[in-house]
């Protein structure tokens, strides 16, 4: 299946586990240190009480200092200000309904980041064409995507799709047991980008 019948046919803790994972790998761009998503992730596990999903959600927005409403005029990095948007968008009540569409906006805007990042998205006809293949990318199927038949994209967005794709199968096929694996795939990919983050931080700088 593509990206997006994933998205489609995922249940709650699915489309949670989704939308959590890519905000989990954008936490440098945060502040954040590994861990404070971790609240949330425990949330979903069974035996975890969905009822407290809002509350846990707020302790985590005090802490990284973000706002409810995001300001358009607060652009100073576009990829920090859609991390910021895709955690203040994040559902106070755990519903499939609300769920799915937090993880739609989070897969656009997580792969969205990763091109902003991508050190090897430099060529101007191939960020002119991003658009149109990260969307073929997401409704393609899913074996395409692993195989890397990702035309236009650079390495750092295939993976990030790739890593979209893999924490939604591993939630269908294994539900609450596949949470321990789905966390890895994020923490992989966290540490990938925090090394773009700091990275880029280091060119800035000199």
């Amino acid at each position: 299946m593509s990206l997006v019948e994933l998205i489609a046919q995922a249940d709650e803790r699915g489309l949670a586990a989704s939308g959590l994972a890519c905000l989990d790998r954008c936490v440098p761009l945060l502040g954040g240190d590994d861990e404070v998503l971790r609240p949330l992730w425990a949330n979903l596990a069974d035996g975890g009480d969905s009822a407290a999903w809002g509350e846990l959600l707020e302790q985590v927005r005090a802490k990284l200092g973000v706002a409810d409403v995001m300001d358009d005029a607060d652009v100073e990095d576009e990829a920090a200000l859609l991390a910021r948007r895709m955690l203040a968008a994040a559902p106070a009540v755990r519903s499939a309904a609300e769920a799915r569409i937090w993880a739609d906006a989070c897969s656009v805007a997580s792969l969205q980041i990763h091109r902003l990042l991508d050190p090897a998205e430099d060529d101007a006809s191939s960020a002119a064409a991003l658009p149109e293949a990260l969307s073929s990318a997401r409704t393609e199927g899913a074996s395409a995507s692993a195989e890397g038949r990702t035309q236009g994209m650079s390495p750092l967005v295939a993976a990030e799709l790739r890593r979209q794709i893999s924490v939604l199968e591993i939630l269908a096929g294994h539900g609450a047991s596949g949470l321990r694996r789905a966390l890895e795939v994020s923490t992989e990919g966290r540490r990938v980008l925090r090394a773009v983050v700091s990275r880029r931080a280091r060119t800035l700088r000199g």
